[in-house]
């Protein structure tokens, strides 16, 4: 790992100043990535795109022609996001024979637009149907913050792309979000990952697991790199300006209901810290009921996961016929389960989504944030959630908890690191925002940042 892995916006520093050349920073990121000894992390190196957008970046900072603060930066992609000339395997080996995509997802477009130097796909749950990140076909990606001689999970769907961050090979990479896809995996390995409101950024091209859940963002150092590519995907300048968030006077509510729930002590106590730091900088901070959030988790065991029901539909060929039989049985034994989801049950899902979006926001209140820890518990250790079937299951289940109701509010949120939990592994803190509060979630985020890191 890099002594002093760099961020999006000192790397931009460098590059527009020309003190770092894109050609010679894209020479030493491939290096780094051939060298690291867990090969479980990306999947496919674009060697040749990467070395003509490299040379097309160095061209344009020599000619005064810049395109950005983004311009020359490396990123890499999570398999679920189209990439011209490669079939999207979404971490499945029963995709790899799949016919190459005619052209990139409109993301990858946007980003490539701002200059930025796409170095390859990073590993994933497969088909995105896990929260822990492991993969029977191409290895689970070792989460870089564990202690040395351990093999811990990096978090899913989005594993490679928090690894190869947190390992400090790129300074960001795009994952998507369902049920804490981005923000999972971003507070274990100790990383920002930003989950953007559904419809924010387009899917055009990115591989689906739920289309009613589907989001994505990315997983990166610092709040404000998130800001600056979540502007770039949107075909907006880098440098453009969040509203300005001040924590004198802010309001942040601590949901007591479900998110601490068999929370490990030591992630209660990070978190409760960071709350300490938040209160003493002047934020108003309150501590509330929301019974909604209970009634999220009745209203599943009643009526199936939406979630569920989607990947169902998706995948019902694939896992009905001879496919399935090169498929992790977890994600064949999930999927299955969408089959006994009927349309009166998903119906029923969905009004109860609406009726309760409406009620969790009128009791936050239009002047307040959300703020949670991220995960009740640290990144467990990998071998014994392979082992054990029943444990993969209680821990998936356990890890996604906290994370998918923001999913099933349709709301956006802002993992940051907030000390150590148990094994000094990281812990995060989660600011969450109703659906179109994006730009001050991520204003708010970037000034929590500050205390709590």
């Amino acid at each position: 790992m890099p002594a002093n892995p760099r961020s999006i916006a000192q790397l931009s520093v460098l590059l527009q100043s020309g003190a770092l050349d894109p050609v010679a920073l894209l020479e030493e990121t491939l290096d780094a990535v051939e060298v690291y000894p867990d090969k479980a992390v990306f999947t496919v190196l674009t060697k040749e795109r990467a070395r003509a957008e490299a040379e097309a970046s160095r061209r344009r900072l020599r000619e005064g022609r810049s395109l950005g603060a983004l311009d020359g930066v490396p990123i890499a992609w999570k398999d679920l996001f189209d990439m011209a000339g490669l079939p999207t395997t979404a971490g499945s080996r029963v995709l790899a024979d799949a016919a190459p995509a005619e052209r990139d997802a409109a993301v990858v477009r946007a980003l490539a637009g701002a200059g930025m130097v796409s170095i390859g796909r990073v590993n994933m749950s497969e088909f995105a149907f896990s929260g822990l990140g492991i993969n029977p076909h191409y290895g689970t990606p070792r989460n870089p913050a564990a202690p040395v001689g351990e093999h811990r999970i990096p978090g899913g769907s989005s594993s490679g792309s928090a690894a190869a961050v947190a390992a400090g090979l790129v300074p960001v990479s795009i994952g998507t979000d369902t049920g804490g896809s981005v923000r999972i995996p971003a507070a274990f390995t100790g990383i920002v990952g930003y989950k953007a409101s559904r419809g924010r950024h387009s899917m055009e091209g990115v591989f689906p697991l739920a289309r009613t859940l589907d989001s994505l963002g990315p997983l990166c150092r610092t709040v404000q790199d998130a800001v600056w590519v979540d502007a770039a995907m949107r075909g907006r300048p880098a440098s453009e300006a969040l509203p300005r968030a001040d924590l004198a006077g802010l309001s942040l509510v601590i949901p007591e209901t479900v998110f601490f729930d068999g929370a490990e002590p030591e992630v209660v106590a990070a978190f409760e810290a960071g709350v300490e730091r938040l209160a003493k900088a002047g934020a108003r901070i309150r501590r509330e009921a929301f019974p909604e959030f209970a009634e999220i988790f009745a209203v599943m065991a009643r009526h199936g996961a939406l979630v569920t029901a989607e990947a169902f539909v998706l995948h019902r060929e694939r896992i009905k016929g001879e496919a399935a039989a090169g498929m992790d049985p977890r994600v064949v034994k999930r999927t299955l389960l969408g089959e006994k989801i009927t349309l009166a049950d998903y119906l029923e899902t969905q009004a109860a989504r609406e009726r309760l979006t409406a009620a969790v926001e009128a009791r936050l209140g239009p002047e307040s944030l959300l703020i949670s820890p991220t995960l009740p518990h640290v990144a467990p250790l990998t071998q014994p959630l392979v082992d054990d079937e029943e444990l993969f299951f209680a821990t998936n289940g356990k890890t996604l908890r906290n994370t998918l109701v923001g999913n099933f509010l349709d709301w956006c949120g802002v993992s940051l690191p907030c000390g150590t939990g148990a094994a000094g592994m990281p812990a995060g803190l989660l600011v969450s925002g109703p659906r179109g509060s994006d730009a001050r979630v991520l204003a708010v985020a970037s000034v929590v940042e500050g205390l709590v890191g």
